[in-house]
Order: C-alpha cells, then structure tokens, then sequence
C-alpha cells in the first residue's frame, strides 16, 4: 500500500519538489555553511584551563579589515593561522601559558591597504588561562595606537590583555613589564635565598634546589586539586612537608659525608645525582605533561599603571612579609646570628660553642621550606607548572646568588630582583626566547667589574 501510494502522480509531484528545494539550498547555502564553519573554528571562549589568543586588523576609521591572515607561533610547536573577519574577533585557544608571537602576512591584506609607517607586521602577547589575548594591527598611513590597547603580560577572568603593532615602546608596557619582573624577581628569591644559606654555612651549591622548587609546586597540585584540601592547609602540609626533606637530607646524606670528609667537588656531584633522581621521580608522579594548581578564573587588580591577577598582587605580599621575617632572623635571633657565625668561619663559630651541625640543619630546613613556598607560588601565579619547572629555574637562582654574592642571604635578594627586572624588561626590545641570555649577560657584565657580587667581599687567594 505504501508502494502504489508512493507512486501516485501528486506523490511523485511532491517528492520532486522536495528534491528540487533540498537541492537548491544545499547550492546556494554551501557558502554560508562554509563560512560559519569556519567561523567556528575561529571562535575560542576562555576558562579555567583555556587561553585565547584573538587577532584584528583595524583601519584608519577602527573599522575591522578581513581577509588578513595571520600566523601564531608560540611553546610546544604552538602553530596556528587566524583570518580576520569584518565583524567578530577571530581567536584560537591554547591550553599552554607563555609568550606566543603574532606574524601578519602582509600578503593578504586588501590592495589599498597596507601597514602604518613604523608598525611592525609581528607582535608578541602573553596568555593566561580564563583570558583573552588580543593583537592588534594597524594599516593605514598614521601609527596611531588601536583603540583601546594596552599591551599587558598577563590577561585575566572578564578582562582582555591587548598588544598593538603602532611601533615604539609605551610607557604602560614598561610599568607592566616592572611590574611582572618585581613579581618574578620576589618569587626568585624565596628560592634564592635558600641555595645563599647552604652554600654560605657547607660551600656546598647544590644542583638538587631546583627541585625542590618543583617540589613545592607538585605537593600544592597534590593537597589542593588531587586531594581537595582548602587553599591554606594544602600551603602548610606542603610546607611541612618540603622542610621536612630538608631535614632528611642533611640527616641521611649530607651530615655523613661531612663527617667522612667527603671534599665539597664530590658533594657537588652527589647533588647531581639527587637532582636527576628527583626529576624522574617528579615526572613519575604527576606526568611528563603540564599541572595546574589553582584551577578557578583569575580575577586581576590594578595597582596604579600595572595589572596583575590578584594571585600575583597576593603571592607578592606574602614574599615580601616572608622575606622581611628572613631577615629579622638572620639578624635579630641567636640562631640567625648563630648562622651568619657559621658562615663567616666555622672553625671560630664551633670555638665560640656553637654546634655548626645543628645551625646546617636548621638552614636545610629553612631552605627547602623557602624553595617550596616559592614554587608553589610560581605554580600559582604562572598557571601551570612541569616537571622541569625548577631545572629551568636552576640557573637563573645560581645567576642571582653569584650576582648579589656568593654566600650572603641579602645579596641573594638584591640578585634576584635584579634578575627579575631584567628577564622582564628585555622582552621590550628582544625575542622572548633571549630572556633568561640576557640575565645571564648582565651577570657576567656585573661580575668583570665586580668578582665578589654585588654584596660580597674580596678574599685573598694564597
């Protein structure tokens, strides 16, 4: 029955029909679908474990330029392209943070259109995850800034950091950019300090600190994300947790060897050896891939010219009030004085009666409880951490303690700022790759004019 009704004439009639409509629409609509497709895969909502990175090209009147395609290269072989659309903001997302680099092909632009006088046709931005990063390109025959713009370091939850390609270094890139290198320069010398303490008391540099740097990061990941345990009880078992390393290092390897006369070169390489075994025990419990502690949007604050998350404004108090106490203890406490003692000379120190062993162990707990604090921070603030997070710290913390002088906690902390500014502020005229170079450039400048470091003092040799 359904055969022969199927078969009528009007039945024939209306199947045609709708063969001939269907037909139609998927001609004509092809375009259309295409285009939204495309605009889909263009479009890019942040959250907590997602950043975008946005790219426009504006003309003279701020009117949207299409057609312009643009390259964005960034950490992990990051390689994405973005056509520009006359309305909408085209974006990719990215689940990694760092610097990623915007290359507009010249190329694609319309005929009558070209770059401003002075704009350079690649730009950089940072991004966070929970926020938006937008390039802005201008064409036309003015530089005139994109509206709006204000390169940032970092984005946050409900705002969007933008960098423009008018050319010239602004003033609000240079605040920003002091900004992030105090921040980075105060979490640097919570872990700085620490390595000063142990090199001044044993003349030991220990190549495992990095680790511990990690440490901090991974049990915070573990306590506060994997466990669920509130922000503040993660942050004291982690602590606890880290000195409690420090302890069981000097009591199990370090005070054994001492005791031996184990010679300080061969102590530098045991440390060597802890560092890789501790990588690869790192790596084993939380992956080789990247780790988030706090996983909720960052919200920002803006202090005068600079906008930081409220974790960075936050994690910045909290170094300078520990550091201060650092400080009150070296120098207002019996062992901190007992500890600069030892430092200076421990043959004279032990003379006096103080027990070197007991003021060792002291500074092993301290350090490692300063270098996990420090890199739980760096976990929180950065957005995310890796296994090699305190390997790729390592050299950095010895450039800080070599340049503030060796041995001497303050100048670790003078060091390390000193650091921090300048990985930061060298991102104003070079590739982000060059940074950590750059650091390293200053403290060899530093040093042909200074051998002690910045607060160290000349010893005769012979």
């Amino acid at each position: 029955m359904t055969a022969e009704r199927a078969g009528t004439p009007r039945r024939r009639r209306r199947w045609a029909a709708a063969l001939v409509v269907a037909a139609a629409t998927t001609v004509v609509g092809a375009p259309a679908a295409l285009a939204a497709t495309t605009a889909a895969d263009q479009t890019c909502t942040p959250d907590g474990s997602t950043s975008c990175i946005a790219v426009l090209v504006l003309d003279q009147d701020n009117a949207h330029v299409a057609g312009a395609e643009a390259v964005i290269t960034g950490p992990e072989d990051f390689d994405e392209t973005v056509t520009t659309t006359e309305d909408g903001l085209p974006a990719v997302a990215t689940k990694t943070v760092g610097t990623y680099t915007i290359a507009l092909d010249e190329g694609t632009l319309p005929a009558d259109a070209h770059l401003a006088e002075g704009a350079a046709s690649s730009i950089q931005v940072t991004a966070q995850l929970g926020s938006t990063s937008r390039a802005a390109f201008r064409v036309g025959d003015e530089a005139a800034p994109a509206p709006g713009a204000s390169p940032g370091s970092g984005g946050s939850s409900g705002s969007q950091s933008e960098a423009s390609s008018s050319g010239g270094i602004q003033a609000a890139q240079v605040w920003q950019q002091i900004g992030s290198g105090l921040r980075f320069g105060l979490l640097l010398a919570l872990a700085s300090i620490g390595l000063s303490l142990i090199y001044g008391t044993t003349k030991l540099s220990s190549f495992s600190h990095g680790e511990q740097v990690t440490l901090g990061a991974v049990l915070a990941y573990l306590t506060m994300n994997v466990m669920g345990l509130p922000i503040w009880l993660g942050a004291i078992i982690t602590l606890a947790v880290c000195g409690a390393t420090g302890w069981a290092q000097d009591a199990g390897i370090w005070r054994p060897l001492r005791r031996r006369g184990t010679p300080t070169v061969q102590l530098m390489i045991v440390t060597i050896g802890l560092s890789i075994a501790l990588q690869f025990l790192i790596q084993l419990l939380i992956g080789a891939g990247t780790q988030r502690i706090l996983t909720n949007n960052p919200s920002s604050w803006t202090v005068g010219p600079v906008t930081l998350t409220v974790v960075s404004w936050v994690s910045m108090i909290i170094s300078v009030v520990v550091l201060a106490g650092v400080a009150w203890f070296l120098t207002r406490t019996r062992i901190g004085q007992a500890t600069r003692a030892v430092s200076d000379n421990s043959a004279l120190a032990a003379a006096t009666g103080i027990d070197p062993d007991k003021i060792i162990r002291i500074v092993w707990v301290l350090a490692t409880t300063l270098a996990g604090l420090g890199g739980m921070m760096l976990g929180m603030v950065f957005g995310s951490f890796n296994w090699q997070m305190g390997l790729q710290l390592l050299l950095l913390m010895f450039a800080a303690v070599t340049l503030g002088g060796l041995g001497t906690a303050f100048g670790a902390l003078i060091g390390s700022l000193v650091i921090g500014m300048v990985v930061e502020l060298s991102n104003l005229v070079l590739p982000s790759d060059l940074r950590y170079a750059t650091a390293l450039l200053i403290l060899i400048l530093v040093l042909l004019v200074r051998p002690q470091g910045i607060l160290g003092r000349r010893e005769r040799i012979g």
